[in-house]
């Protein structure tokens, strides 16, 4: 990323990835759906059934695992979403005991979420921005405390 002839450097970096422990249990369940559909018939509804949902299912699994949670210089990434870090205010660290709560009866339906559940932890951002409807960013990550400690003492942030 650069503007005005500054480099944007990355200062960290995560791949929210589903664990080797969250691909069975759908490629299974993908298996004997596609045996379902089989069910005994000769040809190509013997085998058509396992040719598209047992990769259909892991590509999903693979578009799970695509999310980034991302601090540079200026900006906060998370998932597709990019907040310049002049903008974040205070940064809450929510653990596993807190993050049903989080989530649930505390959450403002504006707010952005990244969350994604086989990742424990995750950070609240609230935002500055008075244009933005947005109140806050709630997104998983694995470690939390360096995301919050690079978010606190930003350059870019006021």
């Amino acid at each position: 990323m650069e503007r005005a002839g500054q480099t944007d450097r990355k200062r960290y970096s995560e791949r929210l990835y589903v664990p080797w422990w969250g691909w069975p249990l759908p490629l299974l369940a993908a298996g004997l759906l596609a045996a379902e559909i089989h069910m005994g018939y000769p040809g190509v509804r013997a085998w058509l059934p396992y040719l598209i949902l047992v990769p259909l299912m892991a590509a999903w699994l693979l578009t799970l695992s695509r999310s980034r949670v991302a601090v540079t210089d200026r900006h906060l990434l998370a998932g597709k979403a990019n907040l310049p870090l002049e903008f974040v205010g205070e940064v809450e660290v929510v653990g596993k005991e807190g993050k049903r709560k989080a989530l649930g009866p505390e959450l403002d339906p504006a707010a952005f979420v990244l969350h994604r559940g086989w990742v424990g932890p995750i950070v609240r951002v609230h935002l500055t921005d008075p244009e933005d409807p947005t109140p806050y960013w709630v997104f998983s990550t694995r470690k939390p405390e360096t995301v919050a400690e690079l978010l606190r003492n930003s350059p870019a942030a006021p």
